[in-house]
């Protein structure tokens, strides 16, 4: 069979993945906190036909000939970059100005002692009947409760019942005002930072896992940054972050997608109209 058939059926396959990621990033385009995908290829092994030689007497060298055997997926990426910032004027909508994510947990009990970890930059969180602060999940959001002195463990972050208003500085200081009016610290939200965030892995609900590329997850407070601290970013208080795709070049990326499909068609098509001719060679 023609080799270039074998091509063919593979730059389809290609194509139709990158087709796959397309549409997941124009599905997500209004997900807070979303990071787009994207794919690259890479060429498969190449058929030697003839070896290169180097120069000999009078003779000049000569480079190799080789014939590719098609592309296949060589990755597809998460791209961290910013998203656009939405204004929402909710005290509990926290977008992150910069590098780092939230850290959220299924269970948080004393000591440290937290369930399974997940990180995000989507920021809508919650009170439960209880005043903690949890996302529509029902994860907990990490930080440090009471006095932001660095002391004390990984925990959630309690409100008060009794608190008459509650706000959320630029560092992740949770502020409350009791019932005397005084301005009482309900804790420091903190946030996790990764050597390569490119490489966790995507867990649904706009959550990541750190994985053995990202960097290690964190495990007690001293794994932590405070915002605006360390290389972390800032928080912005009645805000979301919000998907960091464009439109305009998923678009482009589907149409090139589309006409790559067609054109790998093509040479399928033309493949075997070559091997039909061959057939009737013999009649």
């Amino acid at each position: 069979m023609l080799r270039s058939m074998y091509a063919g059926i593979s730059g389809m396959k290609g194509m139709q993945q990158k087709l796959d990621v397309i549409g997941n990033n124009i599905a997500n385009v209004n997900t807070s906190g979303y990071k787009k995908g994207r794919v690259t290829f890479q060429d498969m092994m190449s058929q030697t036909v003839s070896g290169a030689e180097g120069p000999v007497n009078d003779r000049g060298g000569k480079n190799p000939s080789q014939v590719g055997l098609g592309s296949q997926l060589g990755s597809i990426d998460n791209i961290h970059t910013q998203g656009n910032r939405q204004t929402t004027n909710r005290p509990l909508d926290l977008a992150i100005e910069g590098d780092g994510m939230f850290a959220v947990a299924d269970s948080v009990e004393a000591g440290d002692n937290i369930g399974d970890t997940y990180y995000t930059r989507s920021g809508n969180f919650y009170l439960d009947n209880q005043g903690d602060i949890v996302n529509n999940n029902g994860q907990y959001l990490l930080g440090e409760s009471g006095s932001n002195d660095g002391g004390g463990d990984l925990s959630k972050i309690n409100i008060p019942e009794t608190a008459k208003s509650f706000s959320i500085t630029s560092n992740g200081s949770v502020n409350y005002i009791d019932d005397n009016g005084d301005n009482q610290v309900a804790g420091q939200v903190r946030m996790a930072k990764f050597a390569n965030p490119a490489g966790l892995e995507k867990a649904g609900s706009n959550m990541f896992r750190a994985t053995n590329n990202s960097g290690d997850g964190i495990e007690d407070l001293a794994d932590t940054e405070i915002p605006g601290t360390g290389g972390s970013g800032q928080l912005v208080s009645g805000a979301l972050e919000m998907s960091n795709v464009d439109l305009g070049g998923e678009f482009t990326e589907m149409i090139t997608a589309q006409r790559g499909f067609q054109a790998n068609t093509r040479i399928i098509t033309t493949s075997d109209e070559i091997l039909q001719e061959l057939v009737n060679l013999k009649r």
